[in-house]
């Protein structure tokens, strides 16, 4: 069985910067389960799984554009602390929603200097060239309610 859309996929991953610096890895948590295909990984990792099967290792660099994007310096500005409900308890990397033209985004604190609390709501690997090293653990087809959810039910995945 291949990778490809509205397939469940297990694999081992190791992710890190372009100077070998570690950002993440499944070796602490097992497996990363996901539906192919969907969106739920980012899409240039996900077109390199396209077509691999169980067994498979693959190690690829997927640059910013095709991982969390590229930074955008718009999403960046600095807002009164008084917006915030809790004022004193703020910490640089404290992260909110906030409501947008476009929708909910996620903004996290770089910087408190007195009244002005400078936020980011760019993903904090936007701008980062992402560099994967995946083992495909194991391939099977999605169930219907899996697919109508969006993510994958039971072991590894989502529990109803």
């Amino acid at each position: 069985m291949q990778v490809q859309k509205n397939k469940v996929v297990a694999i081992d991953y190791k992710l890190t910067d372009s100077k070998g610096a570690m950002i993440d890895s499944s070796e602490s948590h097992g497996p990363l389960t996901y539906i192919q295909g969907i969106g739920n990984l980012i899409p240039g990792l996900e077109k390199e799984l396209e077509g691999k099967k169980a067994g498979d290792n693959i190690k690829v660099k997927i640059d910013a554009k095709d991982g969390y994007g590229e930074r955008n310096d718009s999403l960046c500005q600095t807002v009164p602390r008084a917006q915030f409900e809790s004022t004193e308890a703020l910490e640089i990397g404290m992260q909110f929603e906030v409501e947008t033209e476009q929708g909910e985004l996620v903004v996290s604190v770089t910087k408190i200097d007195g009244d002005n609390v400078t936020v980011d709501g760019n993903h904090p690997l936007a701008g980062v060239e992402l560099h994967f090293d995946v083992t495909i653990k194991s391939i099977r087809d999605a169930s219907a309610e899996e697919i109508a959810h969006g993510h994958v039910h039971g072991e590894g995945g989502h529990h109803h």
